[in-house]
């Protein structure tokens, strides 16, 4: 469970049928499209993982989610400084969305999403073995916003982010 200051207690969990899809809506058609449509039947089909930020008084409401999926990358769409270090194509974790609904953004919210999903990165590494965590930003202004946590891009592909297992293990266990 999370306290984030909101007077209530949040919980990050799976997507459900019990959750309110239908009443969340982050401004962005594509990604509440997904939510609505998508996200649970590629849970049902093990494509990704899709998890909700909810409030514990108020459990079907859905204040924020992310989706997280696997990826392999080719080494040479990674900062130059990696590629080097690693085999041609390497695994990784993808953060394949993340929203957060209208009502709730600028409160901190996308962070403690960010942040829980690359605990959940580490937990995939522990067990399986990937290099970090991936993301396609969708455009500059996302790009600085992941660039705060220590994402890198390239001049290649400057939407295409990278953050390396290190650094997620220097950020949540700090």
């Amino acid at each position: 469970m999370l306290d984030i200051g909101l007077f209530s207690v949040k919980q990050i969990e799976l997507l459900s049928k019990h959750h309110d899809r239908k009443g969340f809506d982050c401004g962005e058609n594509a990604l509440n499209q997904f939510l609505q449509r998508t996200a649970r039947q590629h849970i049902q089909k093990g494509l990704s993982r899709t998890f909700v930020l909810v409030d514990t008084e108020q459990p079907s409401v859905i204040i924020g989610f992310f989706t997280l999926t696997l990826c392999e990358v080719q080494v040479d769409n990674l900062p130059p400084r990696w590629v080097k270090k690693y085999p041609d194509v390497v695994p990784g974790v993808k953060l394949a969305r993340l929203a957060v609904s209208k009502e709730f953004q600028k409160l901190g919210i996308g962070s403690i999403l960010l942040v829980e999903s690359m605990k959940r990165a580490k937990v995939i590494a522990d067990n399986a073995g990937v290099i970090g965590l991936f993301v396609d930003a969708k455009s500059f202004e996302v790009k600085k916003y992941y660039q705060r946590f220590g994402f890198e891009g390239t001049e290649e592909h400057p939407l295409l982010l990278f953050l390396p297992l290190s650094t997620i293990i220097d950020l949540i266990e700090s």
